[in-house]
């Protein structure tokens, strides 16, 4: 699960930050660890690496996540991420402030759970 957090960490956001309510961009994780580009891909969304500085735990450049998600009435999106170099599906939901993201993943039903921040890139 800390994969596809940190691979969530796949998101992204256009450049000069991300208006409120919407994912799509390019993101940087709050570590410094990896950049990632949220856009449509066919009917979904996808959160793509673009850069991962330590790929010791399996994240790569090109790694990417399909987001299955709908708008909730709070404003945040939630749904399913799915992780398609290790066929895991995850509890996705990410609430996007202007120029900020927090995604927030979970398994085995939704008991355990990892946030992450991102901050739109630059």
């Amino acid at each position: 699960m800390t994969r596809l957090l940190l691979a969530l960490a796949l998101a992204a956001a256009s450049a000069g930050g991300a208006a409120a309510g919407t994912i799509d961009g390019t993101w940087l994780r709050d570590d410094g660890n990896a950049r990632v580009r949220i856009a449509p891909c066919g009917d979904k969304t996808c959160a793509t690496n673009l850069w991962i500085g330590d790929t010791s735990k399996g994240e790569a450049a090109g790694d990417r996540l399909i987001l299955t998600l709908a708008r909730q009435p709070d404003g945040s999106f939630s749904g399913t991420a799915y992780d398609p170099k290790r066929d895991w599906t995850y509890s996705m939901t990410i609430t996007a402030t202007p120029g900020a993201l927090i995604t927030r993943g979970c398994i085995v039903g939704r008991l355990i759970c990892r946030d992450v921040n991102w901050k739109a890139a630059d």
